[in-house]
């Protein structure tokens, strides 16, 4: 017979194994494929998960890739309404009015979905015992206040990203931002140095954030990302797509403010090779929910390319460009005289594929794969290519860092700006395009970043080599980030007593 100490062990450890993480992104792919990745490793250290997608986007899912949206044993794929209508998805705003919708509209399904998860019968789950929120989602801290569960944030920039949208308040305050009138945007006072943001160095103002390029003192977004980054002081715990070696001096300053915070990070790396199926043993984890259909056969071409020879260009799933500015990239990827491989995204500018200027294809058919989208960490992780043009979002430069790739930026929104401060003068890994693209200027970067003879571009392959030994460290066993994630487990599991 047991003593009554080991029968209280026994209850502790299976209350504790009892944990049940309900994950809700922001309905778009760049919080949408962290937040299930995160998930993917939840659930491979024994966590409970239920994944909660909108009905619009699991509708499309479905239809794409009926396997996307399958949930297996501890793992289940729920949905709820987003609130907007149809008329409202091809409005130019469309991402405002999502937004809003789901703020006004979203929290009492969600609360109903956590109820009946923990009220079906013959599932094997335990009730919902945290919920995990990606950013743009804090409405839901009080779904978890009106169920009792504690939150935790996924917040899917940088480290040096959420500081800077941490500080965006104080900017305003101090009189930075909105500018005085448009010429503010071009007459140098964008070049005024920050050299007060904790853990980091003095940085230009305009890299900071997109946002403080307003002129609106009632700026929508400012404020925005303003509540949304100080709401994160409510959540029990900060999680952050980053690693310790490569942002250590801005997350020692984060965890003066923000006690837990946890670095799981590169997700690239974390997910690559690692988790474990545990429905059926095998390896692979979560290859992402696209809301397109990824051209398998730009793989092909892949393989039929040298090692190294591919400039690979894609903007992500939100930037939009304008016909000039499309016309000097395609130019200055023809006059690179480089093979590459160019993801023109539906929206990504009017008219699409057809947008791109008379004469470009047929001058570059034999060098050039032209795909509306791809399986990019597959891209990036292929022998044949050797840098990346970027629009410098979190995802993709933490995906380049983990393959080993470097990059050509050109950042554009929210965060793009300090991430690609950072690549360039801070890791050394990328050069950096000015905003109004010129042909010249993309040729020679790539030249520069693509060519032989050492120089700039051989020192920063050697750069990214060393981040991408330094990321796999981090996410193996013992590593920075390994290590991380089981204190998050470990306190998901404390949390349930």
């Amino acid at each position: 017979m047991c003593d009554s100490s080991s029968s209280s062990l026994a209850m502790g450890e299976r209350r504790r194994a009892a944990a049940h993480a309900m994950l809700f992104p922001f309905p778009c792919p760049g919080h949408i494929n962290p937040t299930l990745k995160l998930a993917e490793l939840l659930h491979s250290r024994g966590v409970h998960v239920t994944f909660v997608n909108t009905e619009h986007n699991h509708e499309r899912l479905r239809r794409r890739r009926e396997g996307a949206v399958r949930g297996r044993e501890g793992f289940r794929f729920e949905v709820v309404p987003d609130g907007l209508r149809d008329e409202e998805r091809a409005a130019p705003d469309s991402t405002v009015r999502l937004y809003l919708s789901l703020r006004s509209s979203c929290g009492a399904p969600l609360v109903e979905l956590a109820r009946r998860v923990a009220a079906e019968e013959g599932r094997g789950a335990p009730p919902v015992t945290c919920l995990v929120l990606s950013g743009l989602v804090s409405f839901a801290l009080d779904v978890a206040g009106e169920l009792g569960v504690p939150a935790f944030v996924l917040w899917g920039t940088s480290a040096c990203g959420f500081a800077c949208t941490l500080r965006l308040r104080q900017l305003r305050q101090r009189g930075y931002t909105p500018l005085k009138d448009a010429s503010y945007l071009t007459n140098g006072y964008l070049d005024t140095p920050i050299d007060w943001i904790a853990g980091m160095p003095t940085v230009r103002l305009g890299d900071v954030s997109s946002f403080v390029r307003t002129l609106d003192p009632t700026s929508f977004a400012l404020r925005v990302e303003e509540d949304e980054a100080n709401s994160c002081a409510r959540a029990q715990g900060l999680i952050l797509n980053t690693f310790d070696d490569l942002e250590s001096d801005v997350l020692e300053a984060l965890k003066d403010e923000f006690p837990r915070v946890y670095t799981i990070g590169p997700l690239a790396a974390a997910m690559h090779g690692r988790v474990v199926d545990r429905a059926n043993g095998h390896g692979g984890g979560a290859a992402g929910l696209s809301l397109w259909e990824e051209d398998a056969a730009c793989m092909t071409w892949l393989d039929a390319q040298p090692s190294g020879s591919v400039l690979y260009v894609s903007f992500g799933s939100l930037t939009v460009m304008s016909p000039d500015n499309i016309a000097e990239l395609a130019w200055g990827l023809a006059e690179s005289r480089r093979p590459f491989l160019w993801v023109v995204r539906p929206g990504l500018v009017a008219g699409g594929i057809n947008a791109l200027p008379d004469g470009f294809v047929s001058e570059t058919k034999d060098r050039c794969f032209i795909a509306e989208w791809c399986a990019q960490e597959q891209v990036l992780r292929h022998r044949a290519v050797g840098a990346f043009l970027t629009h410098s979002g979190w995802n993709s430069s933490t995906e380049s860092i983990c393959s080993g790739v470097p990059m050509i930026c050109w950042p554009g929104f929210a965060d793009q700006y300090i991430n690609s401060r950072y690549v360039c003068d801070e890791w050394g890994i990328g050069l950096r395009l000015d905003e109004e693209l010129r042909r010249e200027q993309v040729a020679a970067h790539v030249e520069e970043l693509m060519g032989g003879g050492g120089g700039r571009g051989e020192e920063m392959r050697r750069s990214a080599a060393k981040w991408k030994a330094m990321a796999e460290s981090a996410t193996a066993n013992g590593g920075s980030s390994y290590v991380s994630l089981d204190k998050l487990v470990e306190q998901l599991r404390l949390e349930t007593e």
